[in-house]
């Protein structure tokens, strides 16, 4: 059986499965119990937006090796890390939508090689390999055209000591620069907003008081305060700090356009707030234990994506329920009854499911 219709055999079990568990769902939901009213149903995703873009991509290679997705294209080209089939390297590829594979770059394992901090501008795509040279962590910044088959070129090995978020913000392209943040050297409690030529070149280093990340450019988040210390932003242009306080036991996220409020019930479960970052605009996003599934908070500006509330499908494969919260809207949706993995990248949010036949799945949130 190739890996196409591995998948798409799962798919066939996973939607009967789905229906079954719905059916009952929605029965258990329109029953009185012990005169309580019933909780209402989350819509799914393909009911409120019948045109919304999906994609499912095999969890191996046609080669047997498993494959992580990293950043997605759209919603079935990607780029993504596997084995070679001997084990001895790990490959960054270009996974095409028709499932043909290109191979970027190769490091061998006995290094410890990772990939991370992917930024797309136009047809370029940079990101981050880092590896254990002699004991000592060292990584180098790269570039490749994903939309033709020119090799992949260095932008630098002069990255310092890189910070990064697991964030869609960990590194960014900008005006034909690229740009991250390292931790200052000698223990200094001060961040570095490097940047360099994203056509490779002198990296340019900017120094700034406190331990910051990146977010929607040019601002900075804070980072590292403390479960319930401010949360902080700052504009690399202007210098303007903007400083939001939490109220109570609130623990605050910020980026500029919203802030994530998250508190603890009385009930012992977790509800979650989107508002603005002068406070205003607040309102209640989920409650039943839902929290944040990334560490992005309102993603294209909009969508909160959050996870939580385990179902009965997810009692039997893994995972908890998937939803994104439409801040235009106020509504909620259901993206997947039973998610593992979860990222997002660039406007594509993707999950993984299985029990035995892993696959990923995606949801375009631009096409919303």
């Amino acid at each position: 059986m190739t890996a196409h219709q591995s998948v798409k055999s799962a798919r066939a079990r996973l939607f009967a499965l789905v229906a079954a568990v719905v059916a009952a769902v929605t029965l258990l939901a329109l029953t009185p119990t012990g005169g309580q009213p019933a909780r209402p149903v989350v819509p799914g995703v393909d009911s409120v937006w019948p045109h919304a873009r999906r994609g499912d991509v095999p969890g191996t290679l046609p080669d047997g090796a498993a494959y992580s997705p990293a950043y997605f294209l759209d919603e079935r080209a990607s780029v993504g890390t596997a084995l070679d089939p001997g084990g001895r390297s790990l490959r960054l590829l270009l996974r095409a939508a028709d499932g043909t594979v290109r191979v970027l770059r190769r490091l061998p394992t006995r290094v410890g090689p990772q990939f991370a901090g992917f930024a797309r501008s136009g047809a370029t795509l940079a990101w981050a390999e880092s590896i254990s040279d002699r004991g000592a962590a060292r990584t180098t910044l790269w570039r490749a055209d994903v939309e033709s088959a020119g090799a992949p070129q260095k932008v630098t090995d002069d990255a310092g000591a890189v910070l990064f978020d697991n964030s869609e913000y960990d590194m960014a392209i900008e005006s034909g620069r690229l740009y991250w943040t390292a931790a200052a050297p000698g223990g200094e409690t001060a961040t570095e907003v490097r940047s360099a030529p994203v056509s490779g070149g002198t990296v340019d280093v900017r120094t700034e008081p406190g331990r910051w990340a990146l977010s929607s450019w040019p601002w900075l988040v804070s980072t590292g305060d403390g479960r319930n210390g401010p949360a902080q932003l700052r504009d690399l242009d202007t210098g303007r700090v903007v400083t939001v306080d939490p109220i109570g036991d609130e623990q605050v996220t910020c980026r500029p356009s919203w802030c994530r409020a998250l508190t603890l019930g009385g009930d012992g479960k977790a509800r979650s707030y989107l508002m603005r970052p002068d406070r205003s605009d607040r309102r209640r996003v989920t409650a039943d234990g839902a929290t944040a599934a990334i560490i992005d908070v309102a993603v294209l500006d909009r969508f909160e994506v959050l996870a939580g509330e385990s179902s009965t499908l997810a009692s039997a494969i893994g995972g908890q329920r998937l939803f994104v919260y439409d801040a235009a809207a106020r509504r909620l949706a259901t993206v997947a009854e039973a998610a593992l993995k979860v990222l997002y990248r660039g406007g594509v949010l993707w999950w993984s499911t299985g029990n035995g036949d892993a696959a990923w799945h995606t949801l375009d949130l631009r096409s919303l």
